[in-house]
């Protein structure tokens, strides 16, 4: 059951992070906000490439073999959880700070419920693949 939840929220909140972050490029209207919201231009081609790049990590499965490379792709998880994190929290400090109505806040809110979920559901899910591999079988007798 835990795979399932967290696969689903992963590629749901990844889609999610994908879309936005696409719309950052094609989309007058969110050019039009980030200015209302006081941020510079470069900022939002930031962002865009940040959310493709971190949704493309979340999905990428960790690698069974090799230490390093388990270690370095799990380090890169934590540092996309974390990023995203800060980048929904700052959206909704900055819907409400520019005087957005609450609805603005549905989206951000949705967006942090997913990750906290498949973040959560990330390590319960690793960690009880990793003490099935670590686990010694008896053998028959």
């Amino acid at each position: 059951m835990k795979k399932y939840v967290y696969w689903g929220s992963t590629v749901l909140f990844a889609l999610m992070m994908a879309g936005s972050g696409t719309m950052y490029f094609v989309s007058e209207n969110m050019a039009a906000k980030f200015a209302q919201l006081g941020f510079p231009d470069y900022f939002r081609i930031e962002l865009g490439i940040a959310k493709l790049l971190g949704a493309v990590a979340l999905l990428t499965p960790l690698p069974r073999l090799g230490l390093s490379r388990a270690v370095l792709a799990r380090t890169v998880k934590e540092w996309t959880y974390a990023g995203f994190t800060i980048s929904i929290v700052s959206a909704m400090i900055a819907h409400t700070a520019s005087g957005d109505p609450a609805t603005a806040l549905l989206l951000p809110g949705g967006a942090f419920v997913l990750v906290a979920t498949s973040y959560t559901t990330y390590h319960q899910y690793y960690r009880t693949e990793a003490g099935a591999e670590e686990t010694p079988t008896a053998p028959a007798t």
